[in-house]
């Protein structure tokens, strides 16, 4: 048996958010772009497709399966200290050329990238999450685009079950999101930049959808965290922060903002890390704005990774670069002035 002949394929499966067109055509509605897809044609995304006038896709699949920290996420208001068996399957909807994660999710994209998953049943991981005390993530890629696959941990998990949690670009449909909020406890979702110009030249993909899907899933009671990664030219001036502020605050400014680093990577190698002045600026600017809780993981050492109460600034969750330390909360709220501190603490 050959190497090649043992290597996984895509298992094709039906899909939702497919609607039906003239002469065999199927819109997909599940993200902004609406590929119009004749019989035998893949959307962009190279993970749905038509199939005799069906939408189908390929990712209730999985080519990782990592048991992490809940910090790694990011999610820091969400079960502090907990474990995620985190999933993840090939496919992006954005092209993002600094991508750490580009072999899996520029897949269909680089034609050096194979398919790496294999089909997997939502049984089978709701079984080990719960038996093992996990939650159940997807991450890594673009999980919008097993949105079947979260729908279906969802049902397995039921309503005591396993919390399902994304890592997702938010570059959905008000559809998909409506039909997703249900299944999700909570997401976290990149913003990463300000105007739509640098957006599209880093993503390939427009700004605005990703800002409603905050909105909308936020609105459809989804605990939301946001990352912003400051990336030269891109998100890292001061207006550029600002103004992700800014509309953030306006939207709560209890959501918990993640400005992250930027690291060369994939075809963005010429520009520099970003400094750990610039994210101390950011987080700066983020508080002035009156943004409650900014958290830079790493560059800023422990103070950059705790939960402080706005009220009093008693520090009440206390971590290290990925693992909580101390958890001093009370039920959601602060030990010393029992201030409400938004969060899914004990989901």
């Amino acid at each position: 048996m050959t190497a090649e002949s043992t290597a996984p394929r895509p298992v094709w499966e039906a899909a939702v958010l497919g609607r039906p067109g003239p002469d065999g055509h199927v819109t997909c509605e599940l993200c902004p772009e609406a590929c119009d897809l004749a019989p035998g044609q893949t959307g962009v995304c190279a993970v749905r497709r038509n199939h005799d006038g069906a939408l189908q896709t390929s990712t209730s699949a999985a080519s990782v399966q990592h048991v992490d920290a809940v910090e790694r996420k990011p999610f820091f208001h969400v079960r502090p200290g907990g474990r995620v068996l985190t999933l993840a399957a090939p496919g992006c909807t954005f092209r993002c050329n600094y991508c750490v994660n580009h072999r899996l999710s520029q897949y269909g994209r680089d034609a050096g990238i194979s398919w790496t998953a294999r089909p997997v049943q939502p049984a089978d991981l709701v079984a080990r999450a719960r038996a093992d005390g996990l939650m159940l993530g997807l991450s890594y890629a673009e999980p919008a685009l097993a949105i079947e696959l979260t729908l279906g941990l969802a049902e397995a998990a039921g309503p005591d079950g396993p919390p399902v949690l994304w890592k997702s670009n938010g570059y959905l449909t008000a559809a998909a999101a409506d039909l997703v909020a249900p299944a999700l406890t909570a997401v976290n979702i990149d913003v990463k930049a300000a105007r739509e110009a640098p957006h599209r030249r880093l993503t390939g993909a427009p700004l605005a959808p990703v800002l409603r899907t905050v909105e909308r899933l936020r609105a459809a009671g989804v605990w939301v965290e946001v990352t912003t990664p400051l990336i030269p030219s891109v998100s890292d001036s001061d207006d550029d922060v600002r103004a992700i502020a800014r509309w953030l605050a306006g939207l709560d400014p209890a959501i918990p903002w993640h400005l992250v680093r930027f690291v060369p990577d994939y075809r963005m190698r010429r520009p520099d890390p970003t400094a750990p002045e610039r994210l101390r600026r950011a987080a700066q600017l983020a508080r002035e704005a009156g943004i409650q809780q900014v958290y830079c993981e790493r560059a800023l050492g422990p103070d950059g990774r705790s939960t402080r109460c706005p009220r009093c600034d008693t520090r009440v969750v206390e971590r290290g670069v990925w693992e909580t330390l101390s958890d001093d909360l009370v039920a959601g709220t602060c030990p010393a002035c029992h201030t409400t501190i938004p969060g899914r603490w004990s989901v």
